[in-house]
């Protein structure tokens, strides 16, 4: 990968000092870094209608939704594994986006009654949910093929940073235009979010150069990557390397889903009306958003090159086996509200960089196919899994103490699989495969 832009421009100094990015590298940086910022501010300009019909539908129904939300998540795993073995992802990525414009169009026309049933309110809440995960995956999908390992260490952070900014101009628009324009004018100014991720993509594709300005490399952007479309699966189930981040997501998803439906019982408590709590999910967006954009920006290049992947990987689950002890103690929506913080925070500005950056030195197919099953079923199938037994234990318990204990003892099991994960990364040396510890051929590196 190799771009230029004007050595003395504003955003080659600032890039270079926030996360020593190099000048061939600013252009890329910058399409990405928007690219991201579209993505993620239109989720999270949408979110908090899906957390408004959540608390509509109540915490049982909600967790019934999760085995509907798991299914989806596996079965469009083949689907998604077939179009990026044999679509070019010159064509792929940008339909995606525009696909996912298009339905939040139809959703928003469908939601302009004012009233929203029940059946809809259910297929909104599992569509967004599985959207979710997938958008973010293919994301970090293309950035890995097109990045070398090095530079995940040094731009991934600053990457995410337009994610983030994003996230908290989502809400903050959201808590804006909620009142005026309604859930439905909420999903169309989504929709236009999508059209601007379109943009920043085939700005980013046009960047790309697989492996140099060669017409291989011409070659490899005009074609998929090949294999079974259920490879993914039998990647996974053969490395215990990628076993191992498949452990990390399950855990890290436990351990937030006992986290996530103490936020709907403690708002669903505090705030009586739809209103004050799509403005209060709103605000909580908007407060871990500028906590994690100055500590993206600025701090997680400088931790991962200076201290290793392993260190972004531990941060917060080590810190989360306080948040739920003291949640035990005192559970109240001002200790739910800095521990939800902290721990969105820490997992956005360290964690989810992190983990990307683990996969930064595996083959084209393990990036796109491997990583989507961990990324998707993998995680949605432990947030049903988890959302069951939350249940289970609050029906046989008078308190949520038993729970949020058991939270703290999954998050003490995701510090240690994240500090073992990151020993084996930052332990591999440079072209080769964390998983096999083979030499890497992948284009990227």
């Amino acid at each position: 990968m190799n771009s230029t832009v004007p050595s003395g421009s504003p955003f080659t100094r600032f890039f270079k000092f926030a996360a020593k990015v190099e000048p061939g590298e600013v252009a890329a940086v910058v399409a990405g870094f928007f690219l991201f910022f579209f993505v993620l501010g239109s989720y999270f300009m949408v979110r908090p209608v899906r957390e408004t019909i959540a608390t509509m539908l109540g915490n049982e129904a909600v967790a019934d939704l999760w085995l509907y939300t798991a299914i989806f998540s596996i079965a469009i795993i083949p689907v998604y594994g077939w179009l990026v073995a044999r679509v070019s992802r010159k064509l792929l990525l940008p339909s995606i986006y525009g696909i996912v414009a298009v339905i939040l169009v139809i959703l928003g026309l469908a939601m302009s009654g004012g009233q929203v049933d029940h059946t809809f309110g259910k297929f909104f809440y599992v569509w967004i949910s599985v959207l979710n995960l997938m958008l973010v995956s293919i994301f970090w999908s293309f950035l890995l093929e097109m990045f070398s390992r090095e530079q995940t260490k040094r731009l991934f952070g600053l990457i995410a940073g337009g994610g983030t900014l994003g996230a908290l101009v989502g809400p903050f628009t959201t808590r804006l235009v909620a009142e005026p324009l309604g859930d439905s004018g909420v999903l169309f100014l989504g929709a236009a979010g999508f059209v601007g991720a379109i943009v920043c993509q085939l700005i980013l594709l046009n960047i790309w150069r697989p492996t140099g300005a060669t017409a291989a490399s011409e070659e490899t952007k005009k074609s998929g990557v090949g294999g079974n479309p259920f490879a993914g699966i039998t990647i996974v189930l053969k490395s215990p390397y990628l076993l191992g981040i498949a452990l990390f997501v399950v855990l890290l998803s436990a351990a937030n889903t006992i986290l996530y439906f103490e936020q709907l019982r403690i708002v669903a408590e505090t705030f009586p009306d739809r209103a004050s709590r799509t403005e209060a999910f709103a605000s909580i967006d908007v407060v871990v958003q500028s906590l994690t954009i100055l500590s993206q920006v600025f701090l997680t290049g400088r931790i991962a090159t200076k201290l290793g992947v392993r260190s972004l990987l531990i941060i917060v689950p080590t810190a989360m086996v306080l948040g739920f002890m003291a949640l035990a103690a005192f559970n109240v929506f001002a200790v739910f509200a800095v521990v939800f913080v902290a721990r969105r925070w820490g997992e956005y500005a360290f964690v989810r960089p992190g983990r990307e950056m683990l996969f930064s030195s595996l083959d084209t197919e393990s990036k796109y196919k491997a990583k989507s099953f961990i990324d998707v079923p993998v995680y949605r199938a432990a947030d049903y899994v988890g959302g069951q037994a939350k249940t289970a234990i609050d029906a046989l318990t008078a308190s949520p103490t038993v729970s949020l204990v058991a939270g703290a003892v999954l998050a003490g099991g995701w510090a240690v699989t994240g500090w073992l994960l990151g020993r084996k990364h930052d332990g591999t040396k440079a072209g080769e495969s964390a998983a096999t510890g083979k030499t890497v051929t992948a284009a990227a590196e």
